[in-house]
């Protein structure tokens, strides 16, 4: 995966949080300062995508089984577009592993 995908990705996941937290606020009235800083806490962000990440891979195991038993409400294009969403999640997901593990590198090898 080139950088230009990687950063169309992450683009396209900041978008989809973004969207969701503002019809999240939106429904609910105001958000209390406590629940602003919970949601910018940077681990249970990393959960979330974690997390988001697992959920696509399930379902397209679970496309992937229904297909291969026959369901006739599954098509070939269906799991083969679920699988890809799975592959491209999977691959942002350890890139930006990746990048936090050589920033954490680099915390870590400098003086104080």
């Amino acid at each position: 995966m080139s950088e230009m995908q990687i950063q169309s990705v992450l683009q396209q996941m900041r978008a989809l949080s973004q969207s969701g937290r503002i019809e999240g606020s939106a429904a609910a009235g105001e958000v209390t300062e406590a629940r602003k800083a919970e949601d910018d806490d940077f681990a249970s962000k990393l959960h979330e995508a974690i997390r988001g990440v697992n959920e696509v891979q399930r379902e397209a195991k679970t496309m992937q089984t229904q297909f291969e038993l026959g369901e006739e409400n599954v098509s070939l294009p269906q799991v083969m577009v679920a699988m890809n969403k799975s592959s491209i999640a999977f691959e942002a997901t350890n890139q930006v592993r990746n990048r936090l593990l050589s920033a954490y590198q680099e915390v870590m090898s400098m003086q104080v």
